[in-house]
């Protein structure tokens, strides 16, 4: 009898000594040991996602694929949120449920960049069809390791706390995210944690100097049809108030800062030509460095379609398609990550990845300096220059956030483009990705173990970010997302595109199954 005490004694012991969580560094040593063994895990997902290739709101194949992934590992995922088809939030909440940590990066791709990975000139997987031309595919390999990584070790050691997933549903519409934040899907975080492609391996705190904010407009004109030929008096032609608008636009951009960018395409410019357009569309983007700037832009827009519409004879309404605050990322989190990424380092690259790199720089008549081999260092914001937008930054001004860019893709390409895809389902993004994932899962464990971070960033959020600007959201309350776009555009492709899809319980890599070389180089 005394010896099974003693035995049970001994076993109530270890279990409790086995339940006490290690120091702070040997839990991210910890947890960056069990990031490095799912090595394979994010090389299949980088490459399963380069493969379904979905243009914004249409990623029902990657969010099918990662809804699967995250269920299996034990998180409760709510799909369909926010009135978005493709959008999800996978939760896993363990005890007090604090601190709340989100992790969000984008799952949509570029139109016509269909292209071969690893193959160092231009040679598209299906010609004219959607491809990863600036790697999106592999951010979700970075964020959803390292959450599987920190759910275990909370099992594990009993540690409390919440992780959230979101999928940046049609991201290169800055579509979404505002929608996120009307649907109230972020307001129990404590803090986001963002991830973005880059050939760099960097974060950034503050407005960064080539970025913008921005307002998505759709002005549609409504005319009267009529034969073209035969009685075109009787018509009142829409088209004529989209050019006469673009004209009137045309002439403001003399007159608008430095700064700014504006920018349209005609969805819809009628149906044929002997028919008077009783319909027309224009899309612009107004960029700017702030929200007033942004609204005043839009604002200008709108005057010129009011002028169009009267020289035209026609009427015209306006559709707010997305939005983007412009980006403001928190200095405590970005000190935190930047010392995580130091520790771990740029990925070693071999010489096959240096000779893709360098064969892709020369083909773009840039010059072929190849993959970097160093860390940038944290550096204060610049002089704002305008940009680029992206719709994380709404995101960015109602709680702290960061946006770390991790070392998946080669330097100097011209984005938006086939070349960005040239890497990402090969071992440059596999290794990139995977040191990601290992910067991400460091510091969410530096947030759950000092609790006074959490407390400082928000102390720079209150404080510092919004003394004096709050955040006001620059759709509407009536305004809905636009899941009907690109629906034309996949199911042009989409057939084709799934006998290319890739299958890990055949192939290896992605690379095996289309059967190339790496790296194949023009010669």
């Amino acid at each position: 009898m005394r010896n099974r005490r003693l035995i049970l004694l001994a076993a109530t012991l270890t279990a409790l000594l086995q339940a006490q969580p290690p120091s702070q560094d040997a839990l991210k040593k910890e947890a960056i040991a069990e990031v490095d063994k799912r090595a394979t895990q994010v090389q299949q997902m980088v490459d399963q996602i380069f493969s379904y290739a979905e243009l914004g709101f249409q990623e029902f194949e990657t969010s099918k694929y990662l809804v699967g992934v995250l269920r299996k590992e034990g998180f409760t995922v709510e799909e369909g949120v926010a009135g978005i088809p493709t959008a999800w939030v996978a939760t896993f909440k363990q005890g007090s449920g604090k601190p709340a940590i989100g992790f969000i990066t984008d799952i949509d791709c570029i139109p016509r960049a269909s292209q071969k990975p690893g193959v160092a000139y231009h040679d598209p997987l299906i010609e004219g069809a959607p491809g990863h031309g600036e790697g999106h595919n592999s951010g979700m390999a970075v964020n959803v390791v390292s959450a599987i990584v920190l759910k275990n070790l909370m099992v594990k050691y009993n540690l409390p706390g919440t992780l959230k997933i979101y999928p940046g549903v049609a991201e290169e519409l800055v579509a979404t995210k505002a929608f996120y934040i009307r649907a109230g899907l972020l307001k129990d975080l404590d803090i986001m944690l963002g991830v973005h492609v880059s050939s760099d391996f960097t974060v950034s705190y503050g407005q960064p100097s080539v970025n913008s904010g921005l307002v998505s407009v759709q002005y549609t004109f409504k005319g009267d049809a009529a034969h073209a030929a035969g009685a075109p008096w009787r018509g009142r032609s829409a088209l004529d108030g989209v050019e006469l608008m673009n004209a009137g636009w045309n002439y403001k951009r003399e007159h608008i800062r430095t700064e700014a960018r504006s920018h349209y395409v005609i969805v819809n410019g009628g149906d044929q030509p002997n028919v008077v357009p009783d319909e027309a569309t224009v899309w612009y983007y107004f960029r700017e460095l702030d929200f007033p700037k942004i609204k005043e832009l839009h604002e200008f827009g709108t005057t010129m379609a009011k002028g169009a519409a009267l020289m035209s004879g026609t009427t015209f309404t306006q559709r707010i398609v997305g939005s983007a605050w412009p980006n403001h990322f928190n200095k405590v989190l970005a000190e935190t990550m930047h010392k995580n990424i130091e520790m771990i380092g740029m990925p070693t690259w071999s010489d096959a990845d240096q000779t893709l790199a360098k064969a892709l720089q020369r083909e773009l008549n840039q010059k072929p300096e190849g993959l970097k081999a160093k860390v940038n260092p944290l550096e204060p914001p610049k002089d704002l220059k305008g940009g680029g937008s992206d719709d994380v930054g709404d995101i960015s001004w109602v709680m702290p956030m960061i946006y770390t860019r991790y070392p998946a893709n080669i330097p100097n390409l011209p984005g938006h483009h086939w070349a960005n895809a040239v890497a990402m389902a090969t071992p440059i993004a596999h290794k990139g990705s995977l040191a990601g994932a290992k910067a991400q899962a460091a510091t969410a464990i530096d947030l759950m173990t000092k609790p006074e971070l959490i407390k400082q960033a928000w102390d720079y959020f209150n404080n510092v970010q919004t003394k004096e600007q709050k955040y006001t959201p620059l759709i509407g309350p009536d305004d809905k997302p636009a899941i009907e776009l690109n629906a034309d555009k996949m199911a042009r492709y989409r057939d084709r595109m799934k006998t290319q899809y890739y299958d890990p319980t055949k192939y290896k890599t992605y690379l095996e199954q289309l059967g190339i070389q790496y790296p194949t180089v023009r010669q």
